[in-house]
This record gives C-alpha cells, structure tokens and sequence, in this order.
C-alpha cells in the first residue's frame, strides 16, 4: 500500500492532546470525520476472545453495535456485518472493514483512528495492520496528571484521595514509557510528536506529520475547517478556555501546590527528564522522596497486572474493565 492511503493511528495517554491531534487529521479534508475512540484493541477485541470462531466474530459484531464508543457514521451495517462474520480474524481485520466503509462513504482515499490507550497495543496494531502508521502524542506528564485528577480518571483505582495527582502521573509514565518503546521499535512508520509544538509552533509541527504520513497537512486550512477540538478545546479546565489567552501548556507551574509538585517528581522526574521536561525541584530535594517512589511501584506493578490479566486470560473481560 502506498503510504499515502496507510490508515494513521493517533495515541498516547488520555488528556494528552490526541482528540485534537485527532480532529485537525479529520479538518485536513484528506480522513473521514469521525468523532469516537473505537477501544478495539484493548476493549471490544478483548471481550469476545479468539476471532477464528464464528460464534465469537458474532459476538463482536452485537458488542459493537450496542458499543457507546464506537458508531461509524454513513455506512451500509448489513455490508459490514457479513464482511466481519465472513473475513474478520483480528482486531486489525474489524477496523480496516469497518473503517474502509466509512471512508468509501465519504470519498476519501484513506482512515484515521484515535484511542489514546491504543499506545499499549502497536504491536498488535503492526501485525494486524502491517501499513499502519502511528503518531505518538507525548505531553508533560505534570499536566497530564492535573488534567486526569481535574476529571476524576483514576479515582475508582486509588488506595487514597491523597496520592490522585501521583498515581495520575504514574499512569502518564507507564503508558506513554510502553508507547516509546514499542513505537521506537517500529522504525520509520513512527512518529512522536509533543503537545507544547503543536501549540505553539503548529505550522512548522503540522508540516512535519504531513511529511510523515504523506500528506499536505496546511495548518492554517485545518484552523477554517475546524472540526471538533480544533475549533472548540476538549480541556478539562472549561472555565479557563472560555477567556482570551488560553494557554494549556505548563499549566502546572501556575497550578502545582509545591508540596504536591515536590511529590509527583519525586515518582516520575527521572522519566520526566529522560522526555526531555525539565524539573523545577532541586535535586536534592528529590533525593527524599521514598514514599512517592514507593507509590510509583505500586501502582506501576498494578496497572502492568491488569493489563496482563486482560491480555492473556479470555475470562478476565468479564471482570476487567476497558481503562
């Protein structure tokens, strides 16, 4: 397949940018709209078990449509539900079906999808879809984690309210570290790219993901299509973006209580520093910082077991849930 029609993965952790990494793809004109995260691969695939049954490819198809994640616009149901029970061997099989109607209905040449989660399954995703290209967005996992507390992400998961800013800064650094390193090893079909540059150098970041994925990526024409976070922020900070100024990068220096900052890089300022953010604690200040340490390891070890769990032992769908 040329790599101008190679359907565009975005991920990275939720809160990170990707709807709007997203949705400026679908304003370029090139992809076809479509304003849902699908969950396929760590979500609706998981649940039904080996595709190589009929009776489970069935089953997949009922979960789908009763899915509140996943509602395709404009495509012939009954066409893809025969496709699907007949062809549909994988994760990667159900997408290109379902998402090659979608695009046929809306005369483009090629698709994009986006779950942000997705990152924690490229290599499933390469072997499925061997013409898959992935944008990796990475942002600074201190406002990753003010964003994810600010909605309550992990709340279901704490062991304490106390430590929700750490454990959503763990989350960061686990799932965006599995990305980095799964994506690394994919070579050229590859890319990261950093939230602050597609805020604040767009032309030039927007220019270089069209360079990537082959296609005329012309920001200031995204900007008058405008569909969805391009034009309206997806932020979990309402208030702020209805002002003039609006600035969603290095929140946390203006947001950050120091004792909780002191905290969170405590957990993840090695990471933080190995993606190239800076620290705003002395070092030494760090080197007392056992508990959060411990934190880190805890909850890393935690969302690892899941994550193996639900991989790896087809009854753990009905106790596990997608996140």
């Amino acid at each position: 397949m040329p790599r101008s029609k190679s359907p565009v993965f975005v991920v990275g952790c939720p809160r990170s940018g990707t709807t709007f990494l997203f949705d400026a793809l679908c304003s370029s004109g090139v992809f076809p709209v479509f304003d849902q995260e699908s969950h396929v691969f760590g979500g609706l695939v998981t649940r039904v078990g080996d595709l190589s049954r009929r009776k489970n490819r069935e089953e997949l198809f009922v979960r789908w449509t009763q899915s509140s994640y996943f509602k395709p616009v404009g495509i012939d149901l009954e066409e893809v539900k025969l496709r699907i029970i007949e062809e549909c061997n994988n994760g990667g099989d159900f997408l290109r079906i379902v998402m090659e109607s979608m695009a046929r209905q809306q005369h483009k040449n090629r698709w994009a999808e986006h779950t942000p989660d997705h990152a924690l399954y490229l290599k499933e995703i390469k072997r499925t879809l061997p013409d898959a290209l992935i944008l990796h967005l990475i942002r600074d996992g201190r406002d990753v984690a003010l964003s994810l507390d600010r909605q309550g992400f992990l709340n279901s998961y704490l062991w304490s309210e106390k430590h929700s800013l750490v454990a959503c800064g763990v989350y960061w650094e686990w799932l965006v570290e599995a990305g980095v390193r799964a994506g690394r090893a994919l070579g050229a079909d590859y890319m990261e790219v950093r939230f602050e540059d597609l805020i604040m150098k767009p032309h030039e970041t927007f220019a270089k993901i069209g360079q990537f994925i082959a296609e005329d990526l012309d920001y200031d024409r995204i900007r008058q299509q405008g569909v969805g976070a391009v034009s309206k922020p997806n932020t979990s900070f309402k208030a702020e973006s209805s002002k003039s100024g609006f600035d969603p990068v290095s929140r946390w220096k203006r947001d950050y209580p120091k004792g909780e900052l002191l905290k969170l890089e405590g957990a993840i300022g090695p990471f933080l520093k190995k993606m190239g953010y800076q620290l705003a604690t002395p070092e030494k200040e760090l080197g007392n910082t056992f508990a959060p340490r411990r934190l880190r390891t805890l909850y890393r070890n935690y969302l690892a077991s899941r994550l193996f769990v639900k991989t790896y032992f087809p009854m753990a769908r009905y106790f596990v849930r997608d996140r």
